[in-house]
């Protein structure tokens, strides 16, 4: 929290053109239309932009005070994109309400990556999706792996490419 807190002005200016590619690459394999969307980790609500175009609902969470900030104004100037402040662990939703969860550069920076995805697997309706990433840096692909294995999620797209710093998985509940 206090890293992002203390990079937030400097935010989208670092992360905005990675970010993005993320979220197409995440969106061409998906729909999420009409859906209830949680973006975990949504620091300054980059995602909201792609997400909100689809009639449905944002929610977007951050544990960073100063991120979350940012991330209300880009909700603010759509009608259905919100903020909460929350942990990744401990999400205060009921069980099986979304229709998409994305996790874009969440789990390298959680204690225990396995314990965040069981928090958005059961946050996720059945027959919904799970996008998580994992940075390549900190994340050995078998690695990676082994972490999505063991969520008991579906596999259901994959996306390594040399122009992107992170592994997308698109997962199914």
């Amino acid at each position: 929290m206090q890293r992002y807190d203390i990079t937030a002005d400097i935010y989208e200016e670092r992360y905005a053109q990675e970010q993005k590619a993320k979220y197409k690459k995440a969106l061409e394999n998906i729909n999420i239309e009409n859906a209830y969307v949680l973006d975990v980790g949504c620091g300054s609500g980059l995602f909201f932009r792609e997400a909100a175009t689809q009639p449905g609902v944002v929610i977007g969470v951050d544990v960073s005070h100063k991120l979350l900030r940012k991330a209300n104004q880009q909700a603010k100037a759509l009608k259905n994109a919100f903020v909460v402040q929350a942990d990744a662990d401990h999400l205060p939703v009921r069980d099986k309400f979304f229709g998409a969860v994305f996790a874009f550069t969440v789990l390298q920076n959680v204690p225990k990556p396995e314990r965040t995805l069981d928090e958005l697997k059961r946050v996720v309706k059945s027959g919904g999706w799970v996008v998580v990433t994992g940075l390549k840096k900190a994340f050995p692909l078998e690695v990676f792996m082994d972490v999505l294995e063991t969520s008991g999620l579906r596999l259901v797209s994959f996306v390594d490419e040399e122009t992107i710093n992170c592994y997308i998985a698109v997962l199914a509940a």
